[in-house]
């Protein structure tokens, strides 16, 4: 279920997608990831919605929305589309990037850098915009009902790719309870982070 860039490591969805690296540059603009993200969120909608969100006009987000679905980063919903006005999803299963199949490509390990980068940004954005604004906005039955936690470890390299796929299999099986169904009252949408990585500058270490 990853909306984003992730190790061979996590994947454990079938039809999760191996991007590659050309398929990678063509994500590598600001606004298009931008725009993945946002359909990632929020579910369909169409580019004039888009770019009122977003802050830019109707045929920017039109123009990238297209080169995202000649890619297969998403795709036309018919089913919600007009002959005015087409309405566009994210294309199912989840997007994984390996870093071995940037080897050698100069071009695509920038590209993977940018967009994982600007991942992390909007991440990071999502994040601090809860923490400053949830309490007054949300009230507080949904900060009680959040989280922002850390559990520090030391592991391998082989115990930590372990864990990430025994986390992200874990979050994939609660999530998809919930997925495909009609939003009852009172649901927002809400967004998950779990991070696993190694800590580059801990002091003694090699």
């Amino acid at each position: 279920m990853n909306d984003g860039p992730a190790s061979d490591a996590a994947q454990v969805d079938p039809e999760d997608r191996q991007v590659d690296p050309e398929a990678l540059k063509a994500l590598a603009h600001p606004l298009r990831v931008e725009l993945f993200d946002r359909l990632a969120m929020y579910g369909p909608a169409t580019a004039s919605s888009l770019a009122k969100g977003l802050g830019e006009t109707s045929g920017a987000t039109s123009y990238h929305l297209r080169q995202l679905a000649r890619h297969g980063f998403i795709e036309e919903d018919a089913g919600r589309g007009t002959a005015r006005e087409r309405w566009w999803r994210i294309a199912k299963g989840g997007l994984q990037l390996s870093a071995e199949h940037l080897e050698g490509d100069a071009a695509a390990r920038e590209a993977g850098d940018l967009v994982t980068r600007q991942w992390l940004d909007l991440r990071a954005r999502h994040a601090d915009a809860f923490v400053r604004r949830g309490l007054a906005e949300l009230g507080t039955p949904w900060v009680e009902a959040s989280m922002l936690s850390t559990a520090p470890a030391t592991l391998t390299a082989e115990e930590l790719e372990e864990v990430n796929r025994e986390l992200l299999s874990t979050l994939t099986a609660l999530v998809d309870r919930y997925r495909d169904r009609e939003a009852p009252e009172g649901a927002r949408p809400v967004m998950f982070q779990v991070n696993g990585f190694p800590l580059v500058d801990a002091p003694g270490q090699a």
